[in-house]
């Protein structure tokens, strides 16, 4: 039984030494190189006296980014990534939280943190990386380590404007990706395309696995996602056949109609997550790639990566929404109403997640942990954690998980309960729609919906009058030239409601 994760990279690197691991199509990593590194890593973290703390990486998406986060691992510490997209004051207020003795940076870093106000050592990696690796000190580390060690730590966008930092274990990172792995059917030919970035948990997907099966995984640049048929011929260049992406990266393909044109010939899995696929861009894809599997996958980073998937296996209507399927093995789901009991079936309840791969909590804030990592309400007997997600769903005729929306998108207006969500999804099956967001301005009591597409907003007010009540109907309809995006590609909401008072 594996307890570290750092197993998967040291069986992989017995077997396949010389392969390529990481690359970012320029340069790459072998995973003997891989290991190397991170063991020097190591050795050089803890011969300085680190040790069961969190240790900042900041480096640029690249293959060395990710042999310091698992030199971090080796040392016994956890790592908290960072890179350059991130904005200054974020850093600020993750590095107050975290406090971190030690950084890890390269070239391009080191400038970016040279007026940071935290006083820590600050190391280079192309320097630490030569440390000649101490086996008998690895080892000593190694015999001391448990499961329930951390790994890293990724804060996520907190609801009062502080970032929540989300505490992950070797345990709950073993659980998930072996659920995942069994799930997409990754393989040691699997040849990953990775698009989220270093510092968010979606980028797991594909680091581990990568690393369990001796699998390649591309780190695609940031900027051909601008672009995107020069991204498509770098899939088909790469020989890319597996993507994980978040809906937005994939839409912006379709939207396009690049697939008409130039098709990434070599995928055979398209997995998703983050938002609603659009069925109107989903079948345009599986047109284009009718042997490909689409799996629609759903989880929150406090239960580690995705929790649930569904595999799209019949045809599916503009007017409907794809599922959420079922849970990963090892996972259960447990729908809760309002008073704390199991909701009935075609009952809306929050979504909360049972199992392994919950994470420990939020890095120093016991309260929030307490709030949402909470007493499993169906078991009276002994103390079992689940996760509220805050998500509202329910089970459909096929007894499938369905997504509803979020509680905190659920708005009483005009004496009526309305998921925002809801009208998304009817805006979104529109003509001459590529993306579109609700918000509600509490300031002015205005229900604002934003849009990408050739469509009109006059188009839109009249498709929207025809389908929901009146109640519902936008008091203003703005469209925009592109969705703002969180630093993982969701929608970036709180930018919309700041916007949102002069949305005309």
């Amino acid at each position: 039984m594996r307890i570290n994760v750092l197993e998967y990279l040291e069986n992989t690197v017995n077997t396949v030494p010389g392969k390529l691991a990481y690359s970012d199509g320029e340069n790459g990593l072998s995973f003997m190189q891989v290991s190397e590194g991170a063991r020097a890593v190591g050795t050089f973290l803890s011969a300085h006296g680190y040790y069961k703390e969190p240790v900042a990486v900041c480096m640029k998406k690249k293959p060395e980014t990710v042999a310091a986060f698992f030199g971090v691992v080796y040392s016994g510490c956890f790592y908290v990534p960072f890179d350059d997209e991130i904005p200054r004051h974020r850093i600020e207020m993750i590095f107050e939280s975290v406090k971190p003795r030690a950084v890890i940076c390269d070239d391009f870093m080191l400038d970016h943190l040279k007026d940071t106000k935290h006083s820590c050592a600050i190391y280079e990696y192309r320097d630490i990386c030569r440390t000649p690796a101490d086996d008998v000190l690895l080892t000593g580390i190694r015999d001391r380590a448990i499961d329930t060690d951390p790994v890293y730590t990724v804060f996520t966008s907190g609801s009062t404007g502080t970032p929540k930092g989300v505490v992950a274990c070797h345990r709950s990172i073993l659980d998930y990706i072996e659920a995942l792995s069994d799930t997409l059917r990754f393989d040691r030919e699997t040849i990953f395309g990775n698009q989220a970035p270093l510092y968010v948990d979606a980028c797991l997907k594909e680091l581990f696995p990568t690393v369990k099966f001796g699998a390649t995984t591309y780190l695609i640049p940031k900027q051909l996602f601008m672009f995107p048929t020069r991204l498509v011929d770098y899939l088909n260049e790469n020989k890319i056949n597996t993507i994980c992406w978040v809906v937005s990266a994939l839409t912006m393909i379709s939207g396009f109609d690049t697939l008409e044109k130039n098709v990434p010939e070599h995928l055979k899995v398209i997995a998703f997550g983050g938002e609603v696929f659009p069925i109107v861009q989903l079948n345009k894809w599986r047109a284009a790639l009718p042997d490909t599997r689409f799996v629609n996958l759903y989880g929150p980073t406090e239960a580690t990566g995705m929790s649930c998937f569904f595999e799209v296996t019949r045809q599916f209507g503009e007017n409907e929404t794809l599922p959420i399927g079922r849970p990963f093995r090892n996972t259960e789901i447990l729908l809760i109403d309002e008073n704390g009991l199991t909701a009935g079936e075609g009952i809306e309840g929050e979504i909360c997640i049972r199992g392994t791969a919950l994470t420990i909590g939020y890095w120093g804030d016991f309260d929030k942990t307490n709030e949402v990592f909470t007493q499993n309400p169906m078991n009276k007997a002994y103390p079992e954690l689940i996760y509220k997600t805050g998500d509202i769903g329910k089970y459909n005729e096929f007894g499938e998980l369905m997504f509803i929306s979020r509680k905190d998108h659920q708005i009483k207006h005009m004496g009526h309960r309305i998921e925002l969500g809801e009208i998304e999804i009817v805006a979104g099956k529109m003509p001459g729609i590529r993306s579109v967001c609700c918000v509600f301005d509490e300031t002015s009591r205005r229900i604002v919906l934003f849009y990408t597409g050739q469509a009109t907003s006059a188009e839109i007010a009249t498709g929207l009058k025809e389908t929901l009540p009146r109640f519902m109907i936008p008091h203003m309809i703005s469209k925009i030239d592109e969705m703002p995006l969180t630093a993982n590609g969701k929608l970036d909401r709180k930018e919309l409601k700041y916007r949102a008072p002069d949305a005309g």
